[in-house]
């Protein structure tokens, strides 16, 4: 790859960063800075753009259970609204072909409707990595926007197959059935593949040849096969570890991808009114996610947050018009302009999921409007009871602070975590854990009901930065008392929270130092000791 095209890319990631949107914005602007220079997409960014949607669905698959997405919410919401949105679309687009706009007019029936169902697509490559940002993949709406592109992904392969008049081979049958019975090997040899290079490159492995070239060669999607391989493991014991040690191929990767729509063709200005007027599209694409998720009985909470993930177009409209195009159904030119509005909608939707829990805390009273009377039984907010102390996210360190806790102090301690499959397990060992999410705002609605001194500490132990920011901003606005203390990363973290008005926030690495020094003085009882005199101090 040309130095110029990765100096490009990272200033422009870079700049986007420092102004608050995702670095992906950036390479996008990239891709359409280099299109602008002369350059020309090759087959190395194309490589490198397949490799990371292919890591991109086999590490979304390591995180998906099949029970997620086999409800009828999910299953159900992501086909009422593609079929919604396309049919909306479609005339809209038919409609306006009498209206005289250049790229508009004369636009058949058939064409609209394909340009609509090319953008009925969510993108998968961007809600994950926001949801993945955000630490929100394993709560309820990370699950729904997950769910719904996979259901969506699956109609988009359903008509790929049809357009192209491909049928798959005989032998694409007994695929999954071989990978279901190779699903003993692939845990053996995870068990035994320790945590360092050959860690990654079995992720490779499995990613492209039992998933991605064993559905290529009997003529399936080699990306839907990278997701299957990837839900085969999802229930190792250490598929989450797996994912962590794949992230940062998989986020390397995808720039190419980003870089690759940026450089598929520069618009005119009939093409930009286009994609302009398409983009403005979205509003309606989200008011019927909220519509068509909260008549499937979810919160309106709960299907705010998960539209904004999906609040864009996809890059498989891209390849659905790419197809079309080809096939002699769509003029070429749209090709730029669906791109194009795939861009802006990145743009525009990336401040609304950056501050989705704040705008959701004003927007509420009108949200409301849209929830039924009675709704999903395990998509409610809970009461924290009698509770003294509250640890916000049970993973290893609120799991180990809130054992620590009970013991010590023997005070009423509860603990809270959006992943329902966590609380399960953590329920079933005799832990009081809730399944809910400290940036709901209706949770601290009633916590703000409880007497003010009952709440005496309040522990956010959450992975996610952000979240950790919005729930200590939820506790001031409603007046409490107590004291908070917060875990992060990094010094910068740290200091963002102090400045927030936090009581107490530690540095995980630094912290886990000084957890092993206090641990051994303990248990060998070298506290205080002296190598001259040899001698412990009583008081150790």
């Amino acid at each position: 790859m040309d130095p110029l095209w990765l100096t490009i890319a990272f200033i422009s990631g870079f700049a986007v960063k420092l102004a608050g949107l995702p670095p992906l914005v950036g390479y996008l602007a990239a891709g359409f800075i280099l299109k602008f220079t002369g350059a020309e997409s090759g087959p190395v960014i194309e490589q490198v753009s397949d490799l990371g949607v292919i890591l991109l669905l086999f590490t979304i698959g390591l995180k998906l259970k099949l029970k997620d997405i086999a409800r009828i919410e999910v299953f159900g919401s992501a086909s009422v609204h593609l079929t919604l949105v396309s049919a909306v679309y479609g005339i809209a687009l038919y409609l306006l072909s009498f209206s005289g706009l250049h790229l508009f007019a004369g636009l058949s029936v058939l064409t609209s409707a394909l340009i609509a169902f090319s953008l009925g697509f969510s993108s998968t490559v961007y809600a994950v990595k926001v949801l993945e940002e955000k630490g929100e993949m394993q709560s309820i709406h990370g699950s729904l926007s997950v769910g719904v592109l996979i259901i969506q992904d699956i109609f988009a392969v359903l008509f790929l197959v049809f357009a192209a008049g491909k049928v798959p081979s005989v032998w694409a049958l007994a695929v999954i059935p071989v990978l279901f019975l190779l699903r003993p090997v692939i845990y053996f040899l995870l068990n035994r593949a320790g945590h360092g290079e050959i860690l990654i490159l079995y992720g490779f492995f499995l990613a492209l040849v039992p998933g991605a070239e064993l559905f290529r060669v009997t003529g399936l999607k080699p990306d839907l096969g990278a997701l299957i391989i990837g839900m085969l493991t999802a229930h190792h014991p250490r598929a989450k570890e797996f994912a962590d040690t794949m992230l940062g191929f998989k986020d390397l990767f995808l720039i190419g991808f980003f870089l690759s729509i940026g450089l598929s063709g520069l618009p005119d200005l009939s093409m930009l009114l286009a994609a302009f007027m398409l983009a403005l599209g979205i509003n309606l694409k989200v008011i019927l996610y909220l519509a068509v998720f909260t008549r499937f009985r979810y919160r309106a909470r709960t299907a705010f947050n998960a539209a904004l993930p999906l609040a864009n177009f996809s890059e498989f409209g891209l390849i659905v018009a790419a197809v079309g195009a080809s096939s002699g159904w769509l003029p070429a030119s749209w090709l730029t302009v669906i791109a194009l509005a795939l861009s802006i909608s990145f743009v525009v939707s990336s401040p609304l999921n950056t501050f989705s829990h704040s705008i959701y805390f004003y927007l509420k009273k009108w949200l409301h409007i849209f929830e039924t009377r009675t709704r999903l039984p395990y998509d409610k907010t809970f009461d924290i009871g009698d509770a003294e102390i509250l640890i916000i996210g049970m993973g290893h360190l609120g799991t180990a602070t809130y054992d620590q806790l009970k013991k010590q102090y023997g005070q009423r301690v509860l603990a809270l975590d959006y992943d329902q499959d966590r609380v399960n397990s953590l329920r079933q060992s005799g832990r009081s854990v809730l399944h809910d999410d400290a940036t709901d705002s209706e949770l601290w609605e009633r916590v703000r009901e409880k007497p003010l001194d009952q709440l005496k500490l309040v522990l956010l132990c959450m992975n996610d930065h952000k979240s950790n920011l919005y729930a200590l901003e939820r506790l001031k606005a409603i007046d409490y008392r107590g004291r908070i203390a917060a875990i992060a990363r990094f010094d910068d973290e740290v200091q963002e929270l102090m400045e927030a008005g936090i009581d107490s926030a530690y540095n995980l690495y630094t912290e886990a130092g000084v957890g092993f020094s206090d641990h051994v003085c303990d248990t060998l009882g070298v506290c205080g000791f002296n190598p001259v005199i040899n001698t412990v101090p009583d008081e150790c």
